[in-house]
């Protein structure tokens, strides 16, 4: 209990997202997943300096950090946006009772009547695991309501069970689905673009129609296989994340849509 003259301090969010710097990267990083160099170039920053702010981001619990695939010396970070959304509730609720938010309230599925048909590609490697993962995930929250597709830089001749199989266990079916390459996609037409993979990233090529590109930097799932058995926590845990991912990705969906829909 206070007493009187004495004010609380700004809880943790509020300190860490009120520095410009750290504000400006946490938009960013709300977008994509960015190494530190794509970082320096997008803020305009010293890389010094964004790096001490990453660092104090990182121990806020906002950002994490993964270790590039494609490069062993690099770092991916990506914004935990539902740790952000638990911050944000709590900030309010610091100041005034009436300002509280239910942070676990899913963000809703886009069962909207869309206006437009939005059109969505993920990639990764072989797309064999992570790609058709989030392809039916997208299908599957959007109830076909998004035309969405997924390929390969360098296509596997099948899926991986365990990526049938967990997607299975949540109800979604995709016995028949077969990787395919990037190359029979050239010419298309997408508002969205999202790699998975950062090998894939690197091999991806660009899309015409302005179309928004943005990386989610998951780890390969089979990377975890001891022989022919891999490890199935990993597509559990692979599935989790893309499964998060999308839930936010169901808003800028729905924004994309209305900007379309405009004259």
């Amino acid at each position: 209990m206070l007493s009187r003259g004495q004010v609380a301090a700004p809880p943790a969010f509020v300190r860490l997202a009120a520095h410009p710097l750290r504000w400006r990267l946490l938009t960013e990083l709300a977008h994509s997943d960015y190494r530190v160099r794509e970082l320096v170039a997008r803020v305009d920053q010293p890389q010094n300096l964004v790096s001490y702010h990453l660092r104090l981001l990182r121990g806020g619990g906002l950002v994490t950090a993964t270790r590039s695939s494609f490069d062993g010396r690099d770092s991916y970070y990506h914004l935990d946006l539902d740790r952000c959304a638990h911050a944000l509730t709590d900030s309010g609720a610091a100041l005034h009772p009436a300002l509280r938010r239910v942070a676990e309230t899913p963000i809703p599925p886009a069962e909207q009547q869309w206006s437009r048909r939005i059109a969505v590609l993920f990639v990764c490697t072989g797309n064999s695991a992570r790609s058709p993962i989030a392809e039916a995930l997208l299908r599957h929250h959007t109830a076909g309501h998004v035309a969405v597709s997924s390929a390969g830089s360098r296509p596997k001749s099948r899926l991986h069970p365990n990526a049938i199989r967990v997607l299975r266990e949540i109800g979604i079916d995709i016995p028949s689905q077969r990787p395919q390459h990037l190359d029979t996609l050239a010419g298309a037409t997408f508002d969205h673009v999202i790699t998975l993979c950062d090998r894939a990233r690197e091999a991806c090529p660009e899309f015409p129609h302005r179309t928004r590109r943005a990386h989610w930097s998951i780890p390969d799932p089979t990377a975890a296989e001891d022989g022919d058995q891999a490890d199935y926590l990993a597509f559990q845990r692979t599935a989790a994340d893309i499964d998060t991912r999308i839930r936010h990705l169901l808003p800028v969906l729905t924004a994309t849509d209305q900007e379309k829909d405009q004259p």
